[in-house]
């Protein structure tokens, strides 16, 4: 990087504007969305995608609800030829679907185009030339009226040469690009526009589509809203037309510049599924539509199965989605932090069946996507107790006591302390069965336990053994758990009392088991719980109070 001062770079020219409208604004519906996968999307893949791939990434855009996929350049190659015509042939476009295709401005691939498209019923001819000055001058060596000729001849011959299609009964929509847009004087970018929109000669019941693309994202997203909005406040046939986005992210910055650019007034957004697309990427449609769903305002795509799409998604093109991409990445459901888990556990459980989202952490509802609930919480050394306790509720039906949640989030700490990596759900389980129910070398193992009630008092009858010597033992007291307590203080065991207790079936019907959790307080002041399982909740609660010792005897 240049030391200070940075004169390598220079600051993006901001839009005279100084009554801009789009920051006091709210979105209030959905744009019209196209999708660019299977050709700008494709265009960027080290291997693109195969003609089958291809008819599969259609299928499954078609699934999601896009109304507009653009399918590719079918003038560029044979390849890209041959899908479209199997499209077509194959009778797999929905009626209410239209295709787009992309095209330079030159007879020839009019042409071309035009005989990949016989049969179609629905199509969006998108033409495009390059408008910039640095486009101009480096590249076409050409004046800007040289530029305007060359769209708007394109665009008349597109007319002239369609007709044959037209007659046929083919419908067909003109999208305009002034390329490199978002690099173009604002001036020359309307007046190519305008000049386009003379020869189409749109109406407000068949409009003409400007694509206005950041092809390269060079500003902040507010000069793109500035922009748009200057180019929807400065067209003549604005009722005639239909103002797209076609965002790049070469800022990181995509997303939020088409957001603010819908508050400006357009009204069309293209991009793709995920991002794909050349250097940093296209605009991500699966972000945009879910942002305004979490606002309550319905994408008009259906992204309920989002584990499906991603895994149709990194097949066809050998992408791979990041970990923490927004709300199809694998960890974005998750919360390893102790405070954050906590936060969770206790905001999901107030949640009340058809309120309004309000979920700490979490701003969408994992379930409307078909995501499970079960990856929320993941445990590693960072984790708190609300985690652990969440993880062995959701996954295996434990309710631990609240003032368990401390004791058990400790052992697990350490453990993913003394392994240095996160802890799956199956090896907290472990380790709540190892240090709660099996006990490694248990030094007190109950063999017998029997009650037997007499007038207001329970009886109890126990044969266990300490140190592996047999003891039967027997008490009175005015429950299961206080004989027994009873009839242990005849034994050389630690004295305790039993502070609290609590129960709760594990599944449901007649073969159902209890488990029972135990917390006793020793003779220094030390208190630690116990837990046990049985069918039997008289008998669960003694396990519980016998591994309550057996861990006070352990430590």
């Amino acid at each position: 990087m240049q030391s200070p001062p940075v004169t390598k770079y220079v600051p993006f020219p901001p839009v005279v504007l100084p009554d801009r409208q789009w920051p006091g604004r709210t979105l209030t519906r959905a744009p019209v969305w196209c999708s660019v996968d299977l050709r700008d999307g494709n265009q960027a893949l080290a291997q693109p995608m195969s003609v089958e791939e291809k008819l599969e990434y259609f299928d499954l855009l078609v699934k999601i609800g896009f109304k507009e996929i653009e399918v590719g350049f079918p003038s560029a190659s044979q390849i890209e030829f041959d899908f479209c015509r199997r499209l077509i042939e194959e009778r797999r476009i929905p009626d209410d679907v239209a295709i787009q295709i992309l095209c330079q401005c030159r007879e020839d691939l009019i042409l071309r185009s035009l005989e990949a498209l016989r049969g179609a019923k629905h199509v969006i001819f998108h033409l495009y030339n390059s408008t910039s000055p640095k486009q101009r001058e480096y590249v076409f060596n050409a004046s800007k009226a040289d530029i305007i000729r060359i769209a708007t001849h394109a665009v008349g011959f597109l007319k002239l040469q369609m007709a044959p299609l037209v007659a046929t009964g083919t419908k067909v929509r003109l999208e305009y690009s002034p390329e490199s847009f978002t690099s173009t004087e604002l001036e020359f970018a309307l007046e190519i526009c305008e000049a386009v929109t003379d020869v189409w000669q749109p109406t407000p019941a068949d409009k003409i589509i400007l694509n206005l693309p950041a092809t390269v994202e060079y500003a902040t997203p507010n000069i793109h809203a500035d922009q748009i909005e200057w180019m929807c406040r400065h067209l003549t046939r604005r009722a005639a037309t239909i103002v797209s986005l076609h965002t790049h992210n070469d800022r990181g910055t995509g997303v939020a510049a088409t957001e603010l650019a819908l508050l400006a007034g357009a009204d069309r957004v293209e991009g793709t599924l995920f991002g794909n697309g050349e250097r940093t990427g296209n605009l991500d449609l699966v972000v945009v539509a879910l942002n305004l769903y979490t606002h309550g305002l319905h994408p008009g795509l259906d992204f309920s199965d989002i584990n499906h799409i991603r895994d149709v998604y990194e097949r066809c093109t050998r992408l791979e989605i990041h970990p923490r991409h927004p709300y199809a990445g694998e960890l974005v459901f998750t919360a390893f932090s102790g405070s954050h888990q906590d936060a969770i556990k206790k905001s999901w459980a107030l949640q009340k069946p058809g309120s309004p989202w309000d979920v700490i952490y979490i701003p969408i509802d994992p379930a409307d996507l078909g995501r499970s609930y079960k990856a929320i919480i993941r445990i590693n050394s960072q984790s708190g107790k609300g985690g652990v306790a969440y993880v062995l509720e959701h996954e295996f039906g434990y309710q631990l006591p609240k003032l368990m949640h401390k004791e058990m989030g400790r052992i697990v700490n350490d453990l993913a302390d003394s392994k240095g990596t996160e802890l799956t759900p199956a090896e907290v389980h472990d380790v709540f069965r190892r240090e709660y129910l099996d006990g490694v070398a248990p030094r007190v193992v109950l063999s017998r336990f029997k009650t037997t009630e007499r007038d207001s008092a329970v009886k109890c009858e126990a044969a266990l053994t300490l140190d592996g010597t047999p003891h039967t033992l027997a008490a009175e007291g005015n429950g299961p758990i206080d004989a027994f307590v009873r009839a242990l203080g005849a034994t050389a065991l630690p004295k305790f009392d039993v502070l609290s207790y609590a129960e709760h079936s594990l599944g449901t019907g007649a073969e159902a088991r209890a488990v029972s959790y135990i917390q006793i307080k020793l003779a220094g002041g030390r208190t630690l719980y116990g837990a046990g399982i049985d069918t039997n909740i008289e008998l669960a609660s003694i396990k519980a109070v016998v591994s309550a010792l057996n861990r006070a005897l352990a430590k």
